[in-house]
């Protein structure tokens, strides 16, 4: 599948969006509503305000673009063959954020509300482990990268 710049900072690939533009949760859901399918399950990560005990002015979120957009989309096929799926889509931002900020949005569709909760929780979990995006966290007298998770 073909990666398509289609907009100055914004990188998509079938089911995936890569961005600096704010993501809208309610569009990202829309986007997998199907008529047979009973459960949508939509995972929706922000920005924390804090963390280990210390305020967080902001967060950089930086990625390999076409590689983080190409293991996102294969993560998403993983999910679909391991789960009846009927549509999934990813949307995670980059750039400077703030506390609050939305950073990713994650939806799945599926006929019963169990694969699609199995579904959305594989595929948030797998990225964490396996996709190139890196997110510096901005504080006080400094800023501290964050470790992401391993396989």
């Amino acid at each position: 599948m073909a990666i398509a710049d289609i907009a100055c900072g914004v990188l998509k690939m079938a089911d995936v969006t890569l961005t600096m533009n704010p993501i809208d949760p309610s569009e990202v859901i829309s986007s997998v509503m199907r008529k047979d399918c009973g459960g949508i399950v939509a995972f929706i990560g922000t920005i924390r305000g804090s963390s280990g005990g210390k305020p967080v002015r902001g967060v950089e979120v930086e990625a390999y673009g076409e590689m983080a957009v190409k293991d996102m989309q294969a993560i998403i096929d993983r999910a679909r063959s391991r789960h009846p799926v009927a549509a999934a889509t990813i949307v995670h931002r980059t750039g400077r954020l703030a506390p609050g900020d939305l950073v990713v949005v994650i939806a799945v569709s599926a006929p019963h509300r169990k694969e699609a909760f199995k579904a959305c929780g594989e595929i948030i979990d797998a990225m964490k482990k396996t996709t190139p995006i890196w997110k510096e966290e901005l504080m006080d007298g400094g800023g501290k990268w964050v470790e992401g998770e391993s396989g």
